[in-house]
């Protein structure tokens, strides 16, 4: 394994220092790492380059078996790396769903062949995303690939008994529930959030009480059985309340915020464009703001990228025949500079924590999302914040090009990704890639 010195980087974005890497570990920090460097270490000059933990991802949609048309698992982790994730868990509706031990067992050394982040596949709650019947979640998590988050995201687990039943049940192993947070009766038909432009535009309306209703709903439910509640893509101003309300109750609940949710509203949809058409959908700038402060004062825990490729047959067509989702693996870290950072609601170190530590603990990872100290994992990504780029999905390490970030100019650049001291990126370019990194030249 190449041995790499990292010079002159900053650690949270705070003071300089210099990083070994050696034997998948952070060896030396400070003088002793340039003096116990050997003369055929790679030097990376990361002078203006903050340096984070590798960053977790715990809401990523990777679609294979089944859709490798949109994604596969080596083309979407590849996008991971290049988004600055050494880590990420893999949604469970897939084709076939990951709803038994062999199929999390096939993601999760799919994910070990590809090698370019951690894959951690989540388990489904109920066979066939159905919501019927408990999934094999016990088998699951005794399984090689070792499950610890359940969700049947894509869909509610509508039921309030099976609800029940599955916060129980992990509680046996340590897992938590992850609630796609959307009651099916209200949102029947629904296609973007219910308000003035939809009634302008003639849209069916998704109406914010329908995601803020199962929120209640679960937080009670996970009091009651003294259970972890994991609420995905959060995004109502409603919703936000009602998770800051259970934890002043000491309720042991989670929330996370996708990219798309902190920066973008439902006046794109003006246009009719399928790229904006997401699931929860995008709200008004009200709820932006709000999930911004609840990201800010912890009330939100993590940023989720909810990454969701798509052919350009499912998104290119009209408003109400297109696929819901966008992808976000490689803009997520640059949305959260823009909406976060860069307007003083977050330092780079609260970055590493909603964005690393937190999902990683969230997740049950205990190699991820360490401190940056000697003898830690070296899963590391160093930013160029100064940087700035315009997105061009078709250029994306994703198969799909379903961006809404498209054709905007975003701040924050991954110059390099590492996976246990292994170089995934250097320079923004993937490690497969022949094209000779700039920043990592010979001592």
């Amino acid at each position: 394994m190449t041995t790499y010195l990292i010079t002159d980087a900053a650690p949270l974005g705070d003071g300089r220092a210099d990083l070994l890497l050696a034997d998948g570990v952070i060896a030396a920090m400070g003088a002793d790492a340039r003096r116990t460097a050997p003369e055929d270490a790679v030097t990376i000059d990361a002078a203006g380059l903050v340096l984070l933990p590798g960053l977790v991802d715990l809401h990523t949609h990777l679609r294979e078996p089944g859709r490798e048309d949109a994604e596969t698992i080596a083309s979407g982790t590849r996008a991971a790396a290049v988004g600055g994730f050494t880590s990420v868990h893999a949604m469970a509706n897939t084709t076939p769903v990951q709803d038994t031990a062999g199929v999390v067992e096939q993601v999760w050394r799919l994910g070990r062949e590809a090698g370019w982040v951690d894959v951690h596949p989540v388990g489904a709650v109920s066979v066939g995303l159905a919501g019927e019947q408990l999934a094999e979640l016990g088998a699951m998590a005794d399984s090689a690939a070792t499950v610890r988050v359940f969700s049947d995201d894509g869909t509610c687990v509508h039921d309030p008994v099976l609800m029940r039943r599955a916060l129980e049940y992990v509680k046996a192993f340590d897992g938590v529930v992850a609630q796609h947070a959307q009651e099916p009766r209200l949102t029947e038909g629904a296609q973007m959030h219910e308000g003035a432009v939809s009634a302008e535009i003639g849209l069916q309306g998704w109406p914010a009480v329908a995601e803020e209703a199962i929120i209640a709903r679960d937080v009670l439910l996970a009091e009651h059985v003294g259970s972890r509640l994991h609420v995905c893509h959060l995004s109502t101003a409603g919703s936000v309340e009602i998770v800051r309300w259970a934890k002043s109750r000491g309720i042991d609940v989670t929330a996370e915020v996708t990219p798309h949710h902190l920066l973008l509203t439902d006046d794109l949809a003006r246009g009719y464009d399928p790229v904006y058409k997401v699931n929860p959908p995008l709200r008004t700038q009200a709820d932006v703001d709000a999930v911004r402060d609840g990201l800010a004062d912890g009330t939100i825990d993590i940023v989720g990228t909810d990454h969701a490729p798509h052919t350009r047959e499912d998104k290119d067509c009209e408003w109400a025949a297109a696929a819901f989702g966008m992808t976000g693996l490689e803009t997520a870290l640059s949305v959260v500079q823009l909406t976060m950072v860069d307007t003083g609601r977050l330092t780079w170190a609260d970055v590493a924590r909603v964005l690393s530590r937190t999902p990683a603990r969230i997740g049950r990872v205990p190699d991820q999302g360490r401190p940056i100290a000697v003898g830690e994992p070296a899963n590391l990504v160093l930013v160029d914040p100064a940087a700035t780029r315009t997105v061009v999905p078709e250029q994306q390490a994703t198969a799909s090009t379903n961006s809404p970030m498209r054709g905007r100019e975003l701040p924050g650049r991954v110059v390099a990704t590492f996976l246990r001291g292994r170089a995934t990126v250097l320079d923004g370019v993937p490690q497969d890639d022949p094209v000779a990194p700039r920043y990592a030249e010979g001592r």
